[in-house]
């Protein structure tokens, strides 16, 4: 006797609101833009009433590591760039890859940030410090802009190599593993036939035992692989996110390292 084929359709989808997603994050990184705007707009109206201040102030930072740490920033972005379009072309191991350069990048600039911060405060340089409030009141608004800056602008790139490193973690466990379960009503339907699974020419893959009365239950269990046909917003939509995020980081520090370190 001819056995039946039984025929159980296993669709993976994921609901993503590409546009709500999108639109939220540039709300968000509009509040950003507001938040550091302002800072911009006063260290602005300081340094119009204290342009010689000003001038003597930034002679005291280092130019150099401002310059290094310009070149890792855009570097970063380069990366973080690069890991979008892979994924986006399923290349999992490439996207990871520069995903994880963008990380540490990140952390190479907190670590050239944080022997800059030492040093000054090992000079006495820092907000309430005697060596400081010996100084003109337009360099100690100087150095107290330079550190509410540079100090939100480096606890913003810890939340992003935060975000980044989630986000490395998610894809590392990619392929995601599916599940459909047949109920006891479909089983009825299924009796008699086999589970097979076949690819998009036709030609069958795989072929599971016979369903008779003994099986209470069946259970199909996919692991999916990300390739260029078959990506969708769904598996690059999150990085693609995180990526705004810290390209937002990097034009903040585009404008900062002229101001803070090119004025003098």
């Amino acid at each position: 006797m001819a056995e039946a084929t039984a025929q159980l359709s296993l669709e993976h989808e994921h609901h993503t609101d590409s546009i709500g997603s999108k639109l939220g994050m540039w709300l968000f990184l509009l509040t950003e833009l507001l938040l550091f705007g302002g800072l911009f707009l006063l260290y602005s109206v300081y340094r119009a009433k204290n342009p010689t201040e000003f001038h003597h102030a930034a002679l005291q930072l280092n130019v150099l590591i401002g310059t290094l740490n310009t070149a890792i920033l855009l570097t970063s972005s380069l990366t973080m760039a690069l890991s979008i379009g892979a994924l986006q072309r399923g290349q999992k191991k490439v996207a990871l890859g520069c995903l994880l350069a963008t990380i540490a990048l990140g952390a190479l600039f907190m670590v050239n940030k944080y022997f800059e911060w030492t040093a000054k405060m090992h000079h006495g340089i820092f907000p309430n410090s005697p060596a400081l409030g010996e100084q003109s009141s337009g360099e100690q608004v100087f150095y107290g802009l330079y550190y509410s800056m540079t100090g939100l602008h480096g606890f913003h790139v810890l939340v992003g190599m935060a975000v980044l490193a989630w986000m490395a973690i998610v894809i590392a466990r990619k392929p995601e593993r599916v599940e459909r379960w047949a109920l006891p009503d479909e089983l009825n339907k299924l009796r008699g036939g086999r589970v097979t699974l076949t690819n998009d020419q036709g030609q069958r893959l795989w072929t599971g035992d016979l369903i008779d009365d003994s099986v209470r239950e069946v259970s199909v269990s996919l692991k999916l692989h990300a390739s260029p046909e078959n990506v969708t917003y769904a598996d690059y939509g999150g990085l693609e996110l995180a990526g705004l995020y810290w390209h937002l980081v990097d034009v903040i520090w585009i404008f900062l390292f002229p101001l803070l370190y090119l004025v003098s």
